[in-house]
């Protein structure tokens, strides 16, 4: 037996804040949509992860959801541009990631992050 997904499930009858936020904002694309429910795909190919947390790090709180993009300066810059408040960074952490914190337009609220390492060997 192996476990090929995990995804959380956002309790919403707005699915339009859904795509304008992880769609628009977040540069998803839709896998899935019946008009009840609307699945949103990013372009990583990873295996399933599911962390537990007794904090967020750096004195913060544990956040709903950890999104890894490869360009944080630009969805920072997509999300001031659309009046969403940012909680917490943009900060490099000395665990090696650089993030924000932000609430979506449900109230979770969203760790969105790139790896240090990965941004270094981009650079060069």
């Amino acid at each position: 037996m192996s476990v090929s997904r995990i995804l959380p499930n956002i309790a919403t009858s707005d699915m339009e804040r859904a795509r304008a936020f992880y769609g628009d904002l977040l540069g998803m694309t839709v896998g899935m949509d019946h008009g009840w429910i609307i699945t949103f795909v990013g372009s990583g190919h990873t295996a399933p992860q599911i962390s537990f947390a007794s904090e967020g790090g750096s004195d913060t709180p544990v956040p709903d959801l950890s999104i890894e993009v490869d360009d944080l300066e630009r969805v920072h810059a997509r999300l001031v541009a659309a009046g969403h408040d940012i909680a917490y960074g943009p900060a490099h952490e000395p665990w090696g990631v650089h993030r924000l914190f932000v609430r979506d337009p449900f109230g979770r609220l969203l760790n969105i992050m790139s790896h240090e390492k990965a941004l270094r060997a981009a650079a060069t």
